[in-house]
């Protein structure tokens, strides 16, 4: 299943369910099928956010530490791994142009 985002500050993006979920409970909103971030909550949303992003900072970068090789499998590959920090990126200047604009964001699926 696929979220979309909307608000009138900005364009729309979709999101895949999973990764959608992920931020909607960082946002401390539930991931239902339709919500929305208010104008008044875009604040805090902001931080948690942010506040996540940090976190996801000071952690080490993600490693396949198999002792097989995989068919296929290479350094590259490995190196394609995406974290929080692109995932989040979309939603966080959403709702930066949404707070600039006093504009809220929603979300359907």
């Amino acid at each position: 299943m696929l979220y979309r985002f909307k608000s009138r500050a900005a364009p729309d993006f979709v999101m895949l369910e999973t990764h959608a979920r992920q931020l909607l409970d960082i946002v401390g909103k539930p991931a239902a099928p339709q919500g929305i971030i208010t104008v008044e909550q875009i604040p805090g949303a902001i931080a948690a956010l942010e506040a996540a992003l940090a976190r996801e900072d000071s952690k080490p970068a993600p490693h396949n530490h198999d002792d097989h090789a995989v068919e296929g499998h290479d350094a590259e590959a490995e190196n394609q791994h995406v974290g929080l920090h692109q995932r989040a990126t979309p939603l966080l200047h959403m709702l930066k142009d949404s707070q600039a604009e006093s504009k809220d964001v929603t979300w359907g699926t």
